[in-house]
């Protein structure tokens, strides 16, 4: 029986689409990316009822967050390793299991030293659910149409980062993490109806494949290559998030906005915003085109022109740099497109490694731009502190321009992947 095309009659299409796999990888991305943007927004007051004021507030949220990155690059790696060995199915609903105990836990923390465990473990869990999901989806859904379902995927679980945002505002912090943990059990529920992928169980039956052997991405310089590639196209979309939207106070400040931003809460949801608009378009795009690599570029210069204009825009009003803010989310929403294309680049029997440790790599190299970004306010400003307005501008404008650079260089390199058939091998 053949499999239906993207041409297909629209209804028959949108029952290919919502089907368990599709459905339950965009609610778990959801949740994901609600958790995941959860400890920013509620990181103050969670740690003045621990008792914390003044530099600690700042010094233990970066310890805490760094921690939960930690997680994160720990849990993309076996996720992902286990996605190849033991299958989509088990990594998907592993992960989301391990961060929902995590967050609910987190709810009743009284110390430190609780709060950072579950952070550590909040992000181990957190690592493993996307490049499950995209795997997942990518290998049951015709090659013609899978773009559209890692775009339900993608688009859905960035819109979990407004919802946290919204959730943060209304209700206490504990509440805000048992809310995230309370669905992500809940989720847990449709695990039955979620089958696994075929062309995993057929490599389950394949004598003499080595599967989920992450060293094997370095041992071949041609597969690690394009590993690095896939990795660095990415980079833009934490530097726009990590840095010039985390910390739009900052920024607002050394714009010289026409009103105050108190916190990076509402920065953080108009950017998601953006996000999430941004990943339905570039994933719809790339399949109308029948092209990733354009649409990943196009959304590459849009995000140029974006930063651009967020750095050299002075003076203007709140709601103008909140619509700034939008353009940026907007610009590095190729974010569903960039996991598919790390999902496709490689065989069954490391693409759950790679399309897990790949975007969990990508929120690693946060550190290294942050220091970046830190460095370069050092070198245009000397010693002064707190850094002028030109050394934040002219750092965060040199360090995005290097990130930008390197991704449009990355890209130039991988071959496009759109309608390739995905059931193959690599080999040792």
């Amino acid at each position: 029986m053949a499999r239906p095309s993207s041409a297909a009659a629209p209804g028959s299409l949108l029952r290919l689409l919502l089907q368990p796999a599709v459905i339950v990888g965009a609610l778990g991305y959801f949740v994901d990316i609600y958790d995941l943007i959860l400890f920013s927004l509620v990181r103050i007051p969670s740690l003045k009822a621990l008792g914390f004021a003044g530099t600690q507030l700042t010094d233990y949220g970066v310890r805490l967050l760094n921690l939960q990155m930690v997680g994160m690059l720990a849990g993309g790696i076996v996720f992902g390793v286990l996605g190849d060995r033991l299958g989509r199915v088990t990594v998907l609903f592993g992960s989301i299991l391990l961060y929902s105990v995590a967050n609910i836990a987190n709810g009743f923390v009284h110390s430190i030293g609780s709060y950072e465990i579950c952070r550590f473990i909040a992000g181990v869990g957190l690592a493993g659910e996307l490049g499950g999901s995209i795997t997942l989806v990518s290998e049951v859904l015709p090659k013609e149409s899978r773009a559209y379902g890692t775009t339900i995927v993608a688009t859905v679980g960035v819109f979990g980062a407004v919802v946290g945002g919204l959730v943060a505002d209304l209700v206490s912090w504990n509440v805000a993490f048992f809310i995230g943990g309370g669905l992500g059990l809940a989720l847990l529920a449709l695990r039955l109806g979620v089958a696994e992928s075929g062309m995993f169980r057929q490599m389950q039956h394949v004598s003499g494949v080595s599967r989920g052997n992450f060293f094997a991405l370095f041992t071949n310089r041609a597969r690690f290559g394009k590993y690095a590639r896939c990795i660095l196209i990415g980079l833009p979309s934490w530097f726009v998030i990590g840095v010039l939207v985390t910390l739009a106070p900052e920024f607002a400040t050394a714009l010289g906005v026409q009103g105050e931003i108190k916190t990076a809460a509402h920065a953080v949801a108009c950017a998601y915003l953006g996000l999430t608009v941004g990943d339905f378009a570039s994933g719809w795009l790339s399949q109308r085109l029948g092209s990733r690599k354009k649409i990943v570029c196009g959304f590459l210069l849009l995000t140029l022109a974006a930063c651009t204009a967020y750095l050299l825009v002075r003076g203007e009003s709140v709601a103008v740099f909140y619509g700034l803010v939008f353009l940026l989310g907007l610009g590095v929403g190729y974010w569903a497109v960039f996991v598919t294309v790390g999902a496709e680049q490689f065989g069954t029997n490391l693409r759950a490694t790679v399309a897990t440790t790949v975007p969990n790599f990508v929120r690693g190299a946060l550190v290294p731009i942050s220091a970046a970004f830190g460095w370069g306010k050092l070198w245009i400003d000397g010693r002064s502190d707190p850094p002028s307005a030109a050394a934040t501008l002219g750092s965060a404008a040199l360090v995005g321009a290097v990130c930008i650079g390197i991704a449009l260089w990355a890209l130039h390199g991988l071959e496009e992947t759109h309608g390739k058939s995905l059931d193959y091998f690599e080999a040792p």
